[in-house]
């Protein structure tokens, strides 16, 4: 298999923190970025969560408190136990 070279543009702070943290691992930025691509060819995704930054994603729970159950929210099931 022939190699090739792929040219990327990054933020020269964001380039020297993970070339660190690849050190870190063992390995250099050719080695990472190989172990990512072929991680997103094997599952076809991303290998990796994508949250925005900001923090506005949607939350479980967003819509509470601004629900209301109504008191005979049950009534219904009351009578069709009776029926049964």
């Amino acid at each position: 298999m022939a190699n090739v070279n792929i040219n990327i543009r990054t933020d020269a702070e964001v380039k020297k923190a993970a070339q660190a943290l690849f050190a870190q691992l063992g390995m250099d930025m050719t080695t990472a970025v190989n172990i990512f691509l072929r991680q997103a060819i094997s599952k076809r995704t991303l290998p990796l969560e994508i949250s925005p930054v900001n923090g506005n994603a949607p939350k479980l729970g967003g819509w509470e408190g601004k629900i209301e159950m109504p008191d005979d929210f049950d009534a219904p099931l009351a009578d069709f136990k009776e029926y049964m």
